[in-house]
């Protein structure tokens, strides 16, 4: 069990884990998760990390979906941030508890500011990585907020 897949346990929310067969030689994680699950990359999200304001260590969390990037500008008029860029991987890593590709946005060692992209409200669930590669959470994109003290905001291109 994951720290991500306890903490949906712990909150007593609806979801549903999803495996599959990941391969190491995968380009992109998320379009893998999308492609191996049959499911459609609009409801697939990726969960990227950011830094604010030149300081390596001052991490937010930007959920997009597969099929498009994160707008850096945008998450950063989101979070009040004029200077934003994706955080160094090993950063990454070390605030969230987990490897690149597995990076959940539940059950991270530290709770860090999430933005939720917007395109996520007209969906009834979305998919996130479940803290490892080849495992998804399927949850209420409401109940991703309300666990991550998150927000949504226009943060998606693409």
């Amino acid at each position: 069990m994951t720290p991500a897949v306890n903490c949906a346990k712990k909150a007593k929310i609806s979801f549903r884990t999803h495996s599959y067969q990941h391969d190491p030689n995968t380009a992109s994680y998320g379009d893998e998760a999308a492609q191996a699950l049959g499911i459609d990359p609009q409801r697939v999200f990726k969960t990227l990390l950011v830094s604010l304001d030149g300081n390596p260590k001052k991490l937010a969390v930007g959920v997009v979906p597969v099929s498009g990037s994160l707008d850096l500008k945008a998450i950063g008029t989101c979070l009040k941030s004029k200077k934003v860029a994706m955080a160094d991987p090993a950063e990454a890593q070390r605030a969230t508890g987990y490897l690149l590709g597995g990076i959940s946005p539940l059950g991270q060692k530290k709770r860090l500011p999430l933005i939720l992209d917007q395109s996520a409200k007209s969906l009834e669930t979305i998919h996130v990585s479940g803290g490892k590669r080849g495992l998804e959470i399927e949850l209420a994109p409401a109940d991703l907020l309300r666990l991550t003290g998150g927000q949504y905001g226009d943060i998606g291109r693409g």
